[in-house]
């Protein structure tokens, strides 16, 4: 009793000031037992008690996303059976954006004011476009959404203020698109047994885009949910269309929308070496790419009466595929090339007088990349000439790679360890192969003085990516937005950074 007589004593005559109890003489075992009492005493006195606070916030986070598991597993159903690929995101983008309309005190965007025009590439004609935005209108998307998003603009972004807003600014990307791939339709097929495969012809959530559209979904609710636990700033969350063949990131990145980021993750679903309830925190050796649609243009003739008259585009475009995959590999690193379709000619008794390309090159480096599409546009030029034909090039797309930064890398670990399902946490997954354009934002945020990375959400899967067979473990989903959530949180509490 005495004690805390004497220790309200010193609060009310020091107010918030440390107190130097050595100097009042109490040095001893008494004066330590006093100092752990006016600790305890000024926390609960003056609310320093960011333990408490902290774990009350972070125990409801993961209490939310438990409770959302089956709307989000609904949800990438849902879009996994309507699946659009690269710019034809519209029934997509506009459920996305009726559900965030429809939460309520998010702020969100979509439109044309989303990209910098100049750099979308590998657009579809107007036409297809359109038939798409119909397409998606009649499979239930928003009519006056994708009215908006005609033209292509199917993305869209989330604003969520949390407190007064004066604190950082933490963003996050999921790409929405689908693979240009046939989706299995057999009983092997989970999708298929459980009446969710793709609807649409040659388009397939085969690269799990549909879980992560889903997981940013339910993060916004989760936060939302939790918005009066979270602290002051901005939360931003970025839905990018067409990252499969590398053409939505750059047009979005250079648009600014993350330019304003302290903090920046994109996701990214991840199996085999990154299997089930397993977080990576940051990915390396990501390629660097260029994608190119290449247009090879002879002359028509008879095969049988006169075909020294014609020139032969098919052979021209046969040669070039041989001959590409025959580029030798570099001694610096990592290096790819692939032609992924091949179309030509128009009757049996004719010379082939069109062929079709859509290729890319890739490379661990840009110095590799660069290497690789010199050579590309070397032997397809060769061949054009070997045939005398003609040929036309265009870029579709570019991805580059981009570091991570630690400080981001050690909030995606620290936050991972504190999601109970989760007993892996890989701060570095190596040597992927593939490329990201969310690269371009890390960039554009690290540019500025903020912190990025990418991180891989644990799932576990019957197939590769890009296959028709691929599936993932829903429980994943749970396990995405409970990161998300509480990355969003971690960081929030962090403060600014720039």
């Amino acid at each position: 009793m005495h004690s805390c007589i004497l220790i309200l004593f010193c609060m009310v005559s020091y107010g918030r000031h440390r107190l130097h109890l050595p100097r009042l003489g109490w040095s001893g075992p008494v004066g330590k037992k006093l100092l752990l009492a006016k600790s305890r005493l000024t926390n609960f006195c003056f609310g320093e008690v960011p333990n408490m606070s902290e774990n009350n916030a972070r125990e409801s986070i993961l209490k939310s996303a438990d409770a959302i598991a089956d709307f989000v597993t609904a949800f990438r159903r849902d879009l996994h059976k309507h699946a659009e690929v690269a710019w034809t995101e519209f029934r997509t983008g506009s459920k996305v954006a009726l559900d965030l309309l429809n939460l309520g005190g998010w702020e969100v965007k979509y439109g044309p004011s989303l990209y910098d025009k100049s750099l979308m590439m590998g657009m579809p004609p107007k036409e297809e476009l359109e038939r798409h935005a119909e397409r998606g209108i009649a499979q239930g998307g928003d009519k006056e959404i994708i009215e908006a998003m005609r033209g292509g603009y199917t993305g869209v972004v989330a604003t969520l203020k949390t407190g007064d807003g004066d604190g950082p600014v933490v963003g996050f990307r999921f790409d929405i698109d689908a693979n240009d791939v046939e989706e299995a339709h057999d009983e092997t097929h989970r999708p298929h047994r459980e009446g969710f495969d793709s609807i649409n012809p040659n388009a397939d959530h085969a690269c799990g885009h549909d879980c992560h559209t889903s997981i940013g979904l339910a993060t916004a609710h989760v936060l939302y949910e939790n918005r009066h636990l979270l602290p002051p700033g901005t939360v931003k969350l970025i839905f990018q269309t067409g990252e499969e063949g590398a053409r939505g990131g750059k047009p979005m990145a250079a648009a600014g929308l993350a330019d304003d980021c302290d903090y920046f993750m994109p996701i990214h679903m991840a199996q085999g070496d990154v299997g089930m309830n397993a977080i990576s925190c940051s990915v390396s050796g990501q390629s660097n790419s260029i994608k190119s649609d290449v247009t090879f243009t002879g002359v028509p003739a008879h095969a049988g009466g006169s075909p020294e008259t014609g020139k032969n585009a098919l052979l021209a475009a046969a040669n070039a595929t041989i001959n590409l995959y025959a580029i030798s590999r570099h001694s610096k690193g990592i290096s790819r090339v692939n032609v992924g379709v091949l179309q030509a000619g128009s009757g049996r008794n004719v010379i082939p007088s069109h062929a079709y390309m859509k290729m890319e090159v890739r490379g661990e480096t840009k110095e590799i990349m660069e290497y690789m599409q010199k050579r590309a546009v070397e032997i397809i030029e060769g061949s054009a000439k070997m045939y005398d034909v003609n040929y036309t090039t265009v870029q579709t797309g570019e991805s580059i790679s981009a570091p991570s930064s630690p400080e981001m890398v050690d909030i995606i670990a620290k936050t991972a360890r504190e999601i109970p399902e989760v007993n892996n946490v890989v701060l570095n997954r190596k040597g992927t192969g593939g490329g990201e354009d969310c690269t371009f934002f890390m960039l554009r945020v690290q540019e500025r003085g903020g912190l990025s990375s990418i991180a891989n959400i644990g799932t576990d899967s019957p197939a590769v990516a890009h296959n028709s067979y691929f599936d993932i473990d829903e429980r994943s989903l749970v396990t995405g937005a409970k990161l998300v959530s509480l990355v969003a949180l971690n960081a929030l509490k962090r403060g600014k950074v720039r």
